[in-house]
């Protein structure tokens, strides 16, 4: 199914309001596009907009899972209000009822399943939305080529391959009974606020995220205090990739490093 998109021109820029797993999409869209959109891209994880959210050359993606969170409906209407353009993404709910009242672009997808389970459709449209809007270049060659890695990565995580093989299974042992920590930088940014939300709704656990290099300027002075706690409750994960920048891939191995030395 195609989505119809009007198109708007001057547009200069984007707020994309969500919570939960809808943002989680937006984070990740905002950040994939942060190389190749000339416009800049927020997220609102909150009720209402900023301020500069105003008139037509500002577009709003309202981006709801259920179509019935709160903070979202409210964006929604502080978006139509300032006489935004105006997306919404849903299943249905109250936002699809508003957004057809208001004759207001709507794209539907099918899910029953948690939002945090939908973070494809919560990603995967924005970026078709992104490139259908001239925002960014085609991205089919980058789609394929990450299907095909997740595919493969799914040959070693799935519940039926032994703990022997599987490193999804080591690792949740690793971090039973932890505060767990979840770093990355770049790209890797969002993922790791990903991380840190699935283990919160799936495992039912404590966790917090960081950033590099921000977390090198006082995360990392947090390390020393209190030891009998940092040293047997607490585990930080450290995310990096090829994409990463050269100094922030120098600045993963020294933070490690020194969480090894300090915690």
């Amino acid at each position: 199914m195609k989505h119809d998109l009007p198109k708007w021109k001057d547009l200069r820029q984007v707020v994309i309001a969500g919570m939960g797993g809808s943002a989680i999409g937006a984070d990740l869209l905002a950040s994939y596009s942060a190389s190749l959109c000339p416009l800049p891209v927020s997220v609102q994880r909150d009720y209402g907009l900023p301020l500069f959210a105003r008139g037509a050359e500002t577009l709003v993606i309202c981006s709801s899972h259920s179509g019935d969170t709160e903070e979202t409906l409210d964006a929604f209407e502080a978006a139509h209000k300032a006489r935004c353009r105006v997306i919404v993404v849903s299943t249905g709910g109250e936002l699809a009822k508003r957004a057809k009242e208001n004759s207001i672009p709507l794209w539907t997808f099918e899910h029953k399943g948690q939002p945090r389970a939908a973070v494809g459709f919560s990603f995967g449209l924005l970026l078709a939305l992104f490139q259908r809007q001239g925002f960014i270049p085609d991205q089919k060659e980058a789609l394929e080529g990450a299907v095909a890695a997740m595919k493969k990565s799914q040959e070693h995580l799935k519940a039926d391959v032994p703990t022997t093989s599987n490193p999804a299974k080591r690792y949740a042992g690793q971090l039973m009974g932890r505060w767990v920590t979840v770093v990355g930088s770049g790209l890797l940014a969002p993922v790791a606020r990903r991380w840190k939300g699935q283990i919160n709704e799936l495992a039912k656990a404590g966790a917090n995220f960081e950033f590099l290099p921000e977390a090198d300027h006082n995360t990392l002075a947090g390390t020393m205090y209190p030891e009998d706690v940092l040293n047997a409750h607490t585990m930080t994960i450290f995310l990096r990739s090829p994409s990463d920048h050269p100094r922030n891939r120098l600045r993963t191995e020294l933070t490690k490093n020194a969480f090894m030395l300090e915690a």
